[in-house]
Formats: structure tokens, C-alpha cells, sequence
């Protein structure tokens, strides 16, 4: 159940920076009535939607004492999509380099971690068990070394999403679709494996971007043997 809503000084102080924005993107267009909130989300969320003539916008507590520039930038790119139009460069890297920042960062991970709930299901499927396919892994490409994290198949049959980490919850979730009889194992063991190049290597920023695969994470990646093989079976789903 989403937590309600706040008001406070900042939120009104927003609606001026969200009027000059809609002004400077829309010149000749009235500017609808703004109700402007935050939220305690378990992320960065950000959210703009018009409804009978309103704009609603809800933004994550996380932001609610971010600077006046960053503030304008998220109400330059609310505004900038939900109209279909061009964001502004200078906005986006300036929005882009608080939200990767280092406090920022790990105020979103404590975040995640006090306020997120992760579903969790089970490491044993109806034809693979995760967790010997992880330690099959660990040893033949890790030593034995990685420690490990609570694996997990999706609740659902996801095809968008194939697996992930989440680094917050220390947890590598991977998507049901795979857990049947017809699925190869490299398959299963090369997005196993690139999750688990996540956990070796960790997201780290550089100049105000987040580098996700690094250098180091695409060499190794490269040494799983069967990698076109598995590739070209996870691109026909």
C-alpha cells in the first residue's frame, strides 16, 4: 500500500519552479492548477500526470531538500515528457549527476533496503535449482570465492526482464520462463553468470555517470564459453 502523501514548505516553493518550466516549454498554453507532493517511495520515483485539468506530481522524499537547480531540472523533464518534448541537455546531465551522486546514492540504497519488500519465491524450480547452478558457476569460474546471494525465480513468467541483482536486498532474481525442460542449460547458466559478474564487479560512478558494465565486467563476460549460443536463445524470446 503506496504511503500518503506530504505537503511542506518546499512543496509550495516547488510550484513556482514548475510554473516558470511549463511557461518556457508551453509560452501561449494557460498553466493548469499544480498539486505537487512527496512521497516516501522506495526509490527515486518521480511522477507527472494531468487528470481533469490538474497536474499531479509526486516526487520521491529523497528529493525534498535536493538544490534549487536540481528541483527546476526535475520539473523541466516531467514536464518536457509528458508534453513530448525535447529535454534539455544541460537539465538532464545536471538531474543525472545528483541522483548518481555518492550520498544520493546510498541515501536511495538505505531506502530500498528499510522500505522495499522483495517477494521472494525459491532457489528450486520444477527442472533447475539455482543454487546448484550457482555453485557449479562459482566454482568453475570464481574459484569458489563469491559469496552467496539469496537466489530467487521471478513470481511471474517475465520475458521483459530475464534476470537481475539487486544489490540492495543482496539478492539475484531470475525470470521463471527459463525453469522448463527445453531450456539449454548454458542458457540458464550465461544470465546466472552475468549476474553474478554484477556482484564481482559493482556499479560505480565516473564523472557523474553510472558505469554498470565496466571494462573489467564485459572482459569476463566475454570468457564464458558458450556466450553467442546462449545469447542467440535469449534474443528468440
Amino acid at each position: 500500500m503506496p504511503s500518503p502523501a506530504k505537503t511542506s514548505a518546499q512543496t509550495h516553493a516547488l510550484t513556482p519552479l514548475f510554473e516558470e518550466e511549463y511557461r518556457e516549454l508551453r509560452p501561449r498554453a494557460p498553466i493548469p492548477p499544480l498539486d505537487i507532493r512527496f512521497r516516501r517511495f522506495t526509490s527515486l520515483n518521480t511522477t507527472i500526470r494531468l487528470r481533469e485539468g490538474q497536474l499531479h506530481v509526486r516526487l520521491s522524499d529523497i528529493l525534498e531538500y535536493a538544490p534549487e537547480s536540481v528541483l527546476r531540472a526535475i520539473a523541466h523533464i516531467l514536464l518536457a515528457k509528458l508534453y513530448r518534448k525535447a529535454i534539455a541537455p544541460h537539465h538532464a546531465d545536471r538531474y543525472r549527476r545528483h541522483v548518481s551522486s555518492e550520498a544520493v546514492s546510498k541515501q536511495a540504497e538505505h531506502v530500498r533496503q528499510t522500505r522495499g519488500r522483495k517477494r521472494l519465491v525459491a532457489p528450486v524450480g520444477h527442472f533447475y535449482d539455482l543454487d546448484e547452478v550457482f555453485e557449479a558457476l562459482n566454482t568453475r569460474f570464481f574459484h569458489g570465492l563469491l559469496g552467496r546471494p539469496t537466489l530467487t525465480w521471478s513470481a511471474h513468467h517475465a520475458r521483459r526482464m530475464l534476470g537481475h541483482y539487486d544489490a540492495a536486498h543482496n539478492t539475484i532474481v531470475v525470470s521463471r520462463v527459463f525453469d522448463r525442460p527445453d531450456t539449454p542449460r548454458c542458457a540458464i547458466e550465461y544470465l546466472l553468470y552475468h549476474e553474478m559478474l554484477h556482484l564481482k564487479h559493482p556499479v560505480r560512478v565516473k564523472a557523474g555517470r553510472r558505469c554498470v558494465h565496466s571494462r573489467e565486467f564485459q572482459a569476463e563476460e566475454r570468457l564464458f564459453p558458450e556466450l553467442e549460443a546462449a545469447k542467440a536463445y535469449l534474443k528468440r524470446l
